[in-house]
């Protein structure tokens, strides 16, 4: 199987290995890779320019690793096969790219709230905060399954009911914007980055798409038209609005445009 992959997903795979196994090694040496190649806030000390990219091959525990490659190894040769591999590595590392814009956004906006009431605590803060892992690149490619196989059906783990690729991605964005917006107390999950990575993913689609890139004018998943049909289906067809020709008319003067 695994000398079947496509070369880009055989590849992220084996990389990301390394990446993992090299963190335990050169600690050794005293040297700790997270620190040195994991996303810093921009204006922290430790920051350096390469980790915006770096940052997405790190790992936290073989637990962060082996879901982040799961997730790559289940829907990127798809992905591959459908638009080649070096548009797909583009993309991959674009989404990363994005997830990075976003966290740190996101990390600008919290430390300039924990300035207002002290600036010790910001600066403190700044200096301490850093995001490892594939998971945004990894939200990218999901968004792009599900935007190319909308219909596919996938299972949840302990969750014995098929869900279409489509609502899943729609629930599992809820979900991160939600845990981003209330996190859980001692939550240190990235949200927004898994989000960025999705709003990058959704942004080069797009573009792809308008400058007729070869293996992106397949059909979409049509996320207006699905919308329309969820709130038809709790709410009802909305039946066409009654008119009336002049304002200078009595009420009862209507104008009818279709059936009612």
């Amino acid at each position: 199987m695994f000398r079947n992959l496509p070369q880009v997903t055989k590849n992220l795979l084996i990389i990301n290995l390394i990446f993992f196994l090299a963190k335990y090694a050169f600690l050794r040496y005293d040297i700790d890779l997270t620190n040195l190649l994991g996303l810093h806030y921009f204006a922290a000390a430790d920051f350096f320019p390469w980790q915006p990219l770096t940052y997405m091959f790190m790992h936290a525990d073989f637990g962060h690793l082996f879901f982040n490659m799961f997730a790559v190894l289940m829907f990127g040769p798809a992905l591959e096969e459908q638009w080649g591999a070096r548009r797909f590595l583009i993309y991959y590392l674009l989404t990363g790219l994005g997830a990075a814009i976003v966290q740190e956004a996101t990390w600008a906006l919290a430390i300039h709230n924990i300035g207002q009431v002290s600036a010790a605590h910001a600066m403190y803060y700044a200096n301490q905060v850093v995001t490892i892992g594939a998971s945004g690149a990894v939200f990218g490619i999901l968004l792009a399954f599900a935007w190319f196989f909308p219909e596919v059906r996938m299972f949840i783990l302990f969750i014995p009911i098929p869900i279409r690729a489509r609502t899943l991605v729609i629930i599992y964005a809820l979900i991160e914007l939600f845990s981003g917006v209330a996190p859980i107390p001692g939550d240190k999950v990235a949200h927004f980055a898994h989000l960025g990575g999705m709003l990058f993913g959704w942004i080069i689609i797009l573009l792809w798409r308008r400058l007729n890139v070869p293996g992106f004018d397949a059909p979409s998943w049509g996320l207006g038209q699905w919308i329309k049909q969820k709130w038809e289906a709790v709410f009802g067809k909305r039946h066409p609005r009654i008119k009336r020709d002049d304002d200078s008319k009595d009420y009862s003067d209507y104008h009818y445009h279709g059936s009612i």
